[in-house]
């Protein structure tokens, strides 16, 4: 940590007249291990580290990285970087992030043992998920993969404007993937789990969601097309909270690829939908004390009681905005620049369990998996059209397995047309938490 900063100050304190100089350093180490039938199939310790610079000069941004963390590299990403500014286009709303007087939370988002168990300790629990899958059900026939990964990584910030921001983190986790079968039949499932350090991880949560995935959807056919309910499995929600984000980015707010565009203040959901968004929760494991401009992170609400109060932005897409950023620039390392999007999205917990919104539906669908999403949704027109496959729901129970089917609406509708959410949220591997959340009135397309 020390060494990171003290890196990113050297090469800030290298600014000249009037331009502007953010270092963005970032170190990582990361393992993931396969089993197959009770042995090691593949084992792999990857180390990356590297420098992002920005020079704005003149209402002009130049970038460059490099993949070392010596100070000769480092002096000659800055030079790049101010090269690369020079054949930039001008650009009134470039420019670094501002400092504000809000304070940063600390966060206890690293766990010591990530780093401190063995390789031997981290593959043995690959070869344990893989005998506990092979024995869980009779009706698997084959384990296709055994995994465990992690990564620990470290990140420090430091701008010419004053900014200076360090943190750490860590995630491991353990997953499965089973083929199961009856007679002619056969279905895939997965199934994780997820936590900052070893001790957290349960290999029978992996297990046993890989079976009950897998095996209920056992001579899954196609249904008869239908206007009905549909209740969306967690991971499913997750899914449709991360498309909704993208909705909400300030950025394509203004370059008018947002159906959202204009509606600020508007009821867009109902009463019942209040989505939030805050990297602050050291439960969500995109949490983060600060934001990829060195912004001290902040819970914002996106949507209250179903009215659309407010969009993410970042420190570019603020200034094009008229308004200021909120702390929600991401990167995908230090070889990118940064962007506007949702890191930690959680949706306010309703008061009934799955078991019991799926009583209250009555008649409709569950959702397990969705497919197409990329190509099914469009978030200008709001379209809504995926592939789907899950149960039936009949007299508030689950049915019939379904596969191959379509569900269709528009996420606006969607949205007013929200039955129930759940009281059972999850933080899942994404940037949104996932909750049990049934929509009414949506088109089944089968048979």
């Amino acid at each position: 940590m020390p060494e990171l900063m003290d890196l990113a100050e050297k090469i800030v304190a290298e600014v000249q007249g009037n331009e502007q100089i953010e270092a963005f350093i970032a170190w990582g180490i990361s393992t993931e291990a396969r089993a197959y039938r009770g042995e090691v199939e593949s084992l792999s310790v990857a180390e990356s580290a590297g420098i992002g610079v920005r020079v704005i000069s003149d209402h002009r941004q130049g970038f460059a990285y490099v993949g070392s963390l010596s100070e000769k590299a480092a002096k000659e990403a800055l030079q790049e970087a101010r090269d690369n500014s020079l054949f930039a286009g001008t650009d009134e709303a470039v420019g670094l992030a501002d400092p504000d007087d809000i304070a940063p939370q600390q966060l206890d988002l690293w766990r010591d043992d990530l780093s401190k168990s063995p390789a031997e300790a981290k593959v043995n629990l690959a070869i344990e998920l893989d005998k506990a899958c092979r024995k869980a059900d009779p009706r698997i026939r084959q384990v296709t993969s055994s995994d465990y990964g992690d990564s620990a990584a470290e990140m420090a910030i430091c701008t010419s404007l004053g900014i200076k921001a360090q943190s750490r983190e860590s995630v491991c986790y353990v997953a499965t993937d089973i083929l199961v079968g009856e007679q002619e039949d056969t279905m895939s499932g997965s199934g994780y789990s997820i936590g900052r350090g070893l001790d957290e991880l349960v290999l029978t949560k992996a297990v046993e969601d890989a079976v009950l995935r897998s095996t209920r959807l056992l001579g899954a056919k196609k249904q008869k097309s239908a206007q009905l309910n549909v209740v969306f499995d967690k991971r499913v929600t997750a899914s449709l909270l991360a498309i909704l984000a993208g909705t909400l980015s300030g950025e394509e707010v203004i370059k008018q690829r947002s159906l959202f565009a204009e509606r600020l203040g508007d009821n867009v959901a109902v009463n019942a939908f209040t989505l939030i968004e805050d990297p602050t929760n050291p439960l969500a494991f995109g949490a983060s004390s600060f934001d990829a401009e060195g912004l001290a992170s902040r819970k914002i609400t996106l949507i209250e009681n179903g009215t659309l109060n407010n969009f993410l932005y970042d420190s570019y897409s603020g200034r094009l905005s008229g308004t200021k950023s909120t702390a929600s620039a991401v990167r995908a390392g230090y070889k990118s620049t940064p962007s506007v999007g949702a890191k930690a999205l959680c949706l306010l917990p309703g008061e009934f369990s799955e078991k019991q919104i799926i009583e209250k539906i009555g008649t409709g669908f569950y959702v397990q998996e969705i497919s197409g999403v990329h190509s099914g949704v469009n978030p200008i027109s709001g379209d809504f059209s995926v592939g789907a496959e899950g149960l039936m729901i009949r007299n508030g129970q689950f049915a019939e397995a379904v596969k191959e089917v379509t569900i269709a609406s528009t996420i606006q509708k969607m949205l007013q047309q929200i039955l129930y959410i759940g009281n059972d949220t999850e933080w899942l591997p994404s940037s949104a938490a996932g909750v049990t959340m049934a929509v009414g009135d949506m088109a089944l397309s089968g048979n």
